[in-house]
């Protein structure tokens, strides 16, 4: 089991970037698929991002074209570039972690625990 640890997260003006970091400790990271997960105000938490062990990726439609999630294995980090922000991006991201499929990290009630989350907050 691995443990992750979110940051990189701010205020941002709409069209502005960030990018997120997700630190994961614990474990061989390099077998597992990684998830960022948002939680807009009022909102469920979703899937935004995952990418698997092999470097597969999938997203939310909402984020397709502005958002990138990548991995180094070297630093047990996976990231997740975010440009073209939109006030609709505003929310605390979390990440999880699995030794299964993207497909397995579409469903959150096959995670029991999750870190503190990153705030992003975009608005003028």
């Amino acid at each position: 089991q691995v443990q992750v640890v979110e940051s990189g997260g701010g205020l941002v003006q709409p069209g502005g970037s960030l990018r997120l970091s997700c630190v994961a400790s614990g474990s061989i990271f390099t077998v597992y698929s990684v998830g960022w997960y948002r939680e807009a105000p009022g909102k469920q938490r979703e899937l935004v991002a995952a990418i698997s062990m092999g470097g597969g990726t999938n997203y939310v439609d909402s984020v397709k074209g502005r958002f990138t999630i990548s991995r180094d294995n070297a630093k047990n980090t996976v990231y997740l570039q975010m440009n073209s922000l939109k006030p609709e991006d505003t929310g605390v991201y979390y990440c999880n972690a699995a030794p299964a499929t993207i497909v397995y990290m579409t469903n959150l009630r096959n995670f029991r625990s999750w870190g503190q989350g990153t705030q992003v907050t975009v608005s003028s």
